[in-house]
């Protein structure tokens, strides 16, 4: 059986490839898009998939790039931010340090249930008029070269298909049919390892504690609405909510540090977290009977050597590169690499010639993804340490709301006058993060940074929370590049106070360092 041409077949029908395919209807509403997923609809909820978090890039994406605000507010979880507690073989959560917001700041984050999502996605491709095909397995496929059309066979349900494309978009994650296909996997240097599991059930991490001042240092007391990192020295385990009432449950390590071999079923696992994280151990042990699934990821970071093609392929998601679930930037980079798609399409349909524009926005995007890569990689180590990791968190925050985010919520991302313009500021900037990130591997070497009983507000750094409280303003050209400039200022200036406080550590190691006061950062606030 054979179809006639599409404009764009889409490789994956999960999270990256629905949303580019929504994306691609809402910028061009007549053009013929075609996605092929190997899954069948609707999906089970909490169905066993990475990127159940997301931070604020990737909500503005779902919110208004692609006009699902209702659905997320309906079906998923408001986000109590990124938390977490230095709490490595301690049970006694309350009297541990603990970074985090007390109150949530204005820019929406959520935990999303993929399950819910991506059947929702596929329901509303299809009411936007995009032929949404499940269960068809991509069988072979032909790169076109030199203006030549894509070829793809597949076979669903109703047999097998032949179907022919303008532009070839794989978002077929971990299958990378075109990054395999092309050989273009590259080791990026971060080793890291990450089991996880569902439980069907809540894991509410206020009730570890009936401590009355504990409980009232958030408001609302609701911490299990958090992305909550269990931290130690190495690793960091995660707790995330889900909309269908299960909960999330995983260990990240540093390959080295912890080897996956010790974790690799669910009970190593709880075994393991018996001993490093004994109160979630307890916690997750209580329901056992409710386990879901289990799944473990060897080396999961990785990159391409290519993203965007002029012979008009491109590669989103986890079929090209993919960070480390630190952070939640999953679905921030599915929506960079996703915006610049759609943007290459854009110059495609107005006849321009492809290859200037596919090979900036691929220098573009591998610089976001190189200076997002430095805040994971060789920085695993510092995980426990309860004095610098909350600093290094504070920096890498200000830093992605204040320039990051800045060129995406002001749609920016393709605005090479802007990009060009700015460029001293951004690569200044871009080295000072470099700069800072070095900063920190030494700081931590000469701290021990014990954890003790205390609440670092980032509420209380005013700061902090009016870069926040901005991301949503509305700025003209002359606000957008007064604002980069500002933040990067305000960057220097954070540079230089966590600079100091390093050095002043450095200068007395001498001293027990459990005796230090708390972070001059938050005092200072």
């Amino acid at each position: 059986m054979s179809d006639a041409m599409h404009e764009a077949v889409i490789l994956g029908g999960g999270l990256a490839g629905l949303c580019l395919a929504l994306q691609l209807r809402g910028e061009f509403p007549e053009m013929d898009i075609l996605v092929l997923e190997r899954n069948r609809h609707p999906l089970p909820d909490a169905a066993h998939k990475v990127g159940e978090s997301t931070v604020e890039i990737g909500a503005d994406y779902f919110d208004h790039t692609l006009g699902l605000r209702e659905h997320m507010d309906s079906a998923h979880i408001r986000k109590f931010g990124l938390r977490y507690f230095f709490s490595d073989g301690r049970d006694d959560v309350e009297n541990t340090t603990e970074l985090g917001v007390s109150r949530i700041l204005p820019a929406p984050s959520y935990q999303i249930d993929r399950g819910i999502f991506e059947t929702f996605l596929g329901e509303e491709a299809r009411r936007r008029g995009i032929a949404f095909r499940d269960g068809a397995t991509v069988k072979r496929f032909n790169v076109g070269e030199h203006g030549a059309a894509h070829e793809v066979h597949y076979v669903d349900a109703d047999g097998e298909h032949h179907v022919t494309a303008r532009w070839l978009l794989d978002a077929s994650g971990r299958a990378a049919l075109l990054r395999r296909r092309f050989e273009l996997t590259v080791d990026n240097g971060h080793h890291a390892n990450a089991v996880w599991f569902r439980m069907d059930a809540k894991l509410d991490i206020d009730r570890w504690s009936d401590d009355a001042d504990w409980h009232g240092r958030v408001s609302p007391p609701e911490r299990w609405r958090s992305t909550n990192h269990l931290t130690g020295p190495g690793y960091w385990a995660w707790l995330i909510p889900l909309g269908s009432g299960a909960h999330s449950v995983g260990i990240v390590t540093d390959a080295a540090m912890h080897p996956l071999d010790g974790m690799r079923n669910f009970e190593l696992a709880l075994k393991w977290l018996h001993t490093r994280q004994p109160a979630m151990a307890r916690a997750i042990a209580a329901e056992r009977d409710s386990l879901l699934d289990f799944r473990f990821l060897r080396n999961y970071s990785h990159d391409s050597r290519q993203l965007f093609s002029a012979d008009r392929w491109a590669l989103t998601g986890e079929a090209g590169s993919f960070l480390d679930p630190f952070y939640s930037p999953g679905s921030d980079f599915i929506a960079i690499a996703n915006t610049y798609i759609v943007a290459l399409l854009g110059h495609d349909r107005a006849g321009r010639k492809l290859a200037p524009y596919a090979r900036i926005y691929e220098q573009l995007f591998r610089s976001f993804y190189a200076n997002t890569l430095s805040l994971f990689r060789g920085q695993y180590p510092m995980f426990g340490n309860a004095q610098v990791l909350p600093a290094k968190v504070t920096w890498d925050y200000a830093y992605y709301w204040g320039v990051l985010c800045q060129l995406m919520f002001q749609r920016r991302l393709t605005d090479l006058d802007l990009l060009g313009e700015l460029r001293p500021e951004l690569d200044h900037a871009q080295a000072l993060n470099a700069r800072m990130q070095q900063l920190f591997r030494h700081w931590h070497a000469a701290s021990a940074g014990h954890s003790r009983r205390e609440m670092l507000d980032q509420c209380s750094l005013v700061w902090f929370a009016a870069l926040n409280r901005g991301l949503h303003d509305t700025l003209d050209d002359a606000g957008i590049r007064a604002r980069l400039r500002g933040h990067v200022r305000v960057l220097d200036g954070l540079a230089d106070a966590l600079t100091l406080q390093a050095a002043a550590v450095d200068a007395r190691l001498h001293a027990p360092l459990s005796g230090q006061p708390r972070p001059a950062l938050f005092n200072a606030a």
